[in-house]
């Protein structure tokens, strides 16, 4: 089997192994989904303590039922204009992993739409484009009827956020 071929075969597989559900939300008029396994829970908008001397996208700190939890800003971490907090803003609790460890952490989105079950073969790979544009954070594109969601890996995402250090300021 030639080379192009068994590394055609072994990226089908890889998006094979990605099919399953997915929460899917929206960033604008952007669609993205999480892996339903990251998820925790949803909740309403809340009070956000900021945290000094954290990056932009960090929000800051949210009380959760004793916990708490860093609340990044997805529309500032993808570079987007912000949004005004409207009824339908919500924070999605996620874990992720990072340094070994887990966190929960919350991304505030502007909606969340719906579960879906997306099969291996309606999920593509990310579009490459030049050496600038890291695409690293996405899983795939979930092809679902004429639209596509873009299918985000959490723990890349947000792995340049250094939450050991924010936790710790938290506790």
């Amino acid at each position: 089997m030639s080379n192009a071929a068994s590394q055609k075969e072994q990226t089908s597989k890889t998006l094979q192994d990605r099919e399953g559900k997915y929460l899917t939300f929206a960033l604008g008029c952007e669609e993205y989904g999480l892996e339903i396994l990251k998820v925790r829970e949803i909740i309403g908008y809340m009070d956000i303590t900021a945290v000094p001397q954290t990056p932009s996208y960090v929000k800051g700190v949210i009380n959760l039922r004793g916990q708490v939890i860093p609340v990044i800003d997805l529309r500032t971490k993808f570079g987007m204009e912000t949004a005004e907090v409207t009824e339908e803003t919500c924070i999605i609790v996620v874990e992720i992993h990072q340094e070994g460890r887990k966190f929960s952490t919350g991304i505030v989105v502007d909606h969340v739409q719906e579960v879906l079950d997306i099969d291996g073969e309606n999920i593509e790979e990310a579009p490459q484009f030049d050496a600038a544009v890291n695409t690293d954070f996405i899983l795939g594109m979930g092809k679902v009827g004429e639209s596509v969601k873009i299918l985000l890996d959490i723990d890349k995402v947000l792995g340049g956020t250094n939450l050991t250090a924010l936790n710790a300021v938290a506790d």
